[in-house]
């Protein structure tokens, strides 16, 4: 006689039902898709807060996770909590997957904030900015326009920059509206004036034909003034947000003699991501592991990230090269988008759905 199969209790069904799902978003997260949601204003007006994408995995490569004893769907913390959702006792080597192309120069990416060393690196923060330079290229910004390798560089459709708006009178919240200036793109000045704005040169265009309007001007910061913060740290370069570099983007295989300057430029990135035990400079030279180093051979690939919001943007002008081990995924479409500024169905952006990133 065969024995009859014992039925599965609704319990256990919707158990094994919840460790399937999870098991498959698990797997779909890692290996394809990723969601991403817009939090700042550092990507306007190309991409919006609010705005929720997806993150293609596949494109450059899925990535093995460096650390593997972690929660699903999970990042740095357990929902809800300030409970570490990971363990870092087992740490992979970094390994990718073979992907559909490299990153190319223009992409919007998906990283991991290279400077947050307190996680390990496939835990840090996510970011989103667009690769403006790859591996061998030689960018430089003069007077807030970007050049790579000596050429005027692709300039994003809606990029943005900050003004000074002069009126002769004060201004609403609803007039920045009719020119798609969102309450946190606009700020008044003490004294009365005007107003500080982030904006693109087509809303320039326009808000210069309005009656109300005196002036506007581009905020850009004069040469040779060094700008608090700015990339690499603790150096005498007289480099600003505006007017920086030229600076050569490191690869992997690429040799470069450690004269001082190149020592100032590149110290910090040889120290924090090339794996180096003890990274030293000594009177404007290098030592790795004790050793004095004339030439130095870049292990990895790395990447010059900027924001399309160029004046309202903490990028690579700030915190450097974005290492290809922290490369998550390339941005692929938009699937919906919610502006936190209006109510009901007016807060979905109905012309944003399955939108492509460009």
């Amino acid at each position: 006689m065969s024995k009859t199969k014992n039925k599965k209790s609704p319990a256990r069904e919707w158990l094994d039902a919840l460790v399937f799902a999870v098991v498959a978003a698990s797997l779909i997260r890692w290996l394809l898709l990723e969601p991403f949601t817009i939090p700042t204003a550092s990507m306007e007006k190309s991409l919006l807060v609010g705005d929720f994408l997806f993150v293609s995995k596949m494109h450059y490569g899925t990535r093995i996770p460096k650390t593997p004893l972690q929660v699903p769907l999970t990042h740095q913390k357990i929902w809800g909590t300030e409970i570490p959702s990971y363990s870092d006792a087992i740490q992979l080597p970094y390994f990718r997957l073979p992907g559909f192309s490299d990153v190319e120069r223009n992409d919007v990416v998906v990283f991991n904030y290279p400077v947050e060393f307190q996680f390990p690196n496939d835990l840090k923060t996510n970011y989103i900015k667009r690769a403006v330079a790859v591996p061998g290229d030689v960018l430089e910004l003069r007077q807030g326009n970007l050049f790579v390798n000596d050429s005027e560089a692709m300039l994003p459709e809606e990029m943005q920059y900050s003004y000074d708006l002069i009126t002769n009178r004060p201004l609403t919240v609803d007039f920045f509206k009719d020119y798609g200036i969102n309450p946190e793109s606009f700020m008044a000045f003490s004294n009365g004036a005007g107003y500080l704005i982030w904006c693109t040169d087509q809303t320039v265009e326009r808000l210069k034909s309005s009656p109300v309007v005196v002036s506007v001007s581009k905020r850009i910061m004069p040469v040779g003034e060094r700008e608090e913060g700015i990339f690499p740290a603790n150096t005498d370069f007289a480099w600003n947000r505006d007017n920086f570099g030229p600076l050569l983007v490191p690869g992997e295989g690429e040799t470069f003699e450690m004269n001082p300057d190149n020592v100032a430029k590149y110290f910090m990135t040889i120290e924090k991501y090339e794996g180096h035990a003890s990274v030293e400079v000594k009177n404007g030279e290098l030592f790795i592991d004790g050793q004095k180093v004339d030439q130095y051979t870049f292990k990895q690939n790395y990447y010059f990230m900027m924001g399309d919001n160029r004046h309202d943007s903490l990028d690579s002008r700030y915190w450097g090269f974005v290492p290809e081990d922290h490369i998550v995924g390339k941005a692929w479409f938009l699937w919906l988008s919610l502006d936190k500024y209006e109510s009901m169905f007016g807060k979905i952006r109905w012309s944003r759905f399955f939108k492509g990133i460009n």
